[in-house]
């Protein structure tokens, strides 16, 4: 039998974060589809455009990411729905080839990251004070 600790979003019975990563792009789509009028907005700076993107969608899809047993392949899935909405904003197609660090560039975000230490950490706590309970 598997032991985990669960908070919040969904873990599997395994204990990796597979449902919670899927659940997490899929809120982060949804944001990102409200706000695309905003997004593919000319008469804004794509700076701005990053700005929104970074404390709307981006937030939403981190959330509690503090929680998740992270994989590379959990990662790697994050940074692909993020690196499609971002040539969403800037109005580029995969065929144009314009590389990935220069749209990041162009909204002025980051590479998406999840501290792993952070989480762990976080993680721990939050298992011995969900014991003591």
């Amino acid at each position: 039998m598997h032991e985990f600790c669960y908070l919040g979003d969904m873990l599997s019975v395994d204990g990796d974060a597979d449902p919670a990563v899927e659940a997490r792009i899929r809120i982060g789509w949804n944001k990102f589809r409200q706000l695309v009028p905003l997004f593919t907005n000319r008469d804004i700076s794509l700076i701005r455009i990053g700005r929104l993107y970074s404390s709307c969608v981006r937030r939403s899809m981190l959330r509690r990411s503090e929680t998740w047993p992270v994989r590379k392949e959990n990662e790697v899935a994050l940074q692909r729905a993020e690196m499609r909405m971002v040539r969403w904003m800037c109005i580029v197609k995969v065929k144009e080839r314009v590389p990935s660090k220069e749209l990041s560039k162009r909204v002025g975000i980051g590479d998406i990251y999840i501290d792993t230490t952070a989480k762990q950490v976080a993680m721990v706590w939050a298992c011995v004070v969900k014991r003591r309970h």
